[in-house]
């Protein structure tokens, strides 16, 4: 049905226009989707929390705890979900923070966003 995944990232933002409940849907799906590349996944779960910003915590939590995205990816989704729905991040965060595999500097800047959130800035 779609030639590539950024396909599947354009269907979901004319369906934007259109359906917004839909769009959530889609976006959803793509950035929970394992088997997509890792910044397709972000946008998706990025262009979701500036749609929805309720049903963004299970994508970019999807996208924060899986060991198979790159690091900073891994981050940006934490720091995506920090800015539109903090209440939720922390999980995000310290899925980052207590991965070992995860590098130092990303580990520790998870660790900071994470005080931050519980610090209520």
């Amino acid at each position: 049905m779609y030639e590539d995944d950024e396909d599947r990232i354009d269907a979901a933002e004319q369906l934007a226009r259109h359906n917004p409940h839909a769009a959530a849907e889609a976006f959803s799906a793509i950035a929970g989707d394992g088997g997509i590349d890792d910044e397709t996944r972000l946008s998706a779960a990025e262009q979701l929390a500036a749609l929805d910003p309720r049903t963004a915590a299970p994508a970019c939590l999807a996208i924060a705890s899986d060991s198979e995205v790159g690091d900073e990816v891994r981050l940006s989704a934490a720091e995506a979900l920090a800015a539109v729905n903090p209440g939720a991040a922390a999980p995000a965060c310290l899925a980052i923070a207590c991965d070992s595999g995860v590098g130092d500097e990303v580990r520790l800047s998870a660790t900071e966003q994470l005080a931050a959130l519980d610090a209520g800035v």
